[in-house]
């Protein structure tokens, strides 16, 4: 049970983070609209969409899970950020979906780095 809930909270940002490469990628309007209204289009937007990936992968890996949250928590709280700053919590008539999903992404990655900090601490042990 234990590790299938260990899965669940692995799951969760990679498939939010992993479904919103499509609209990175593909330059979707609302994707080119919010990197340049922070003014990091387009090499913010495919810079941010290849940091994402890495996240992905890195969170599925089980040795490398909590490098993977940690990068991910990074991003999102760059994700948050803009939106209480610049972007706005709403974006083009979301209803905010893209905030909360940055906000249920950095809370998942926050978890396993929690679950997972005997990983991030074994980086700075001596062996």
């Amino acid at each position: 049970m234990k590790k299938i809930v260990n899965w669940v909270i692995r799951l969760v940002p990679v498939i939010i983070m992993l479904q919103t490469l499509y609209f990175k990628f593909s330059a979707a309007p609302e994707s080119v609209y919010i990197f340049s209204k922070i003014g990091m289009e387009p090499y913010g937007r495919i810079g941010i969409g290849v940091l994402e990936l890495i996240a992905s992968i890195l969170i599925l890996i089980p040795r490398t899970t909590s490098y993977g949250a940690v990068l991910g928590l990074g991003l999102m709280l760059g994700a948050i950020r803009f939106h209480v700053t610049e972007l706005g919590i709403e974006v083009q008539n979301d209803g905010g979906k893209l905030f909360y999903l940055a906000v249920i992404v950095a809370v998942f990655c926050v978890l396993l780095i929690a679950i997972h900090q005997k990983q991030i601490f074994s980086l700075f042990s001596k062996k």
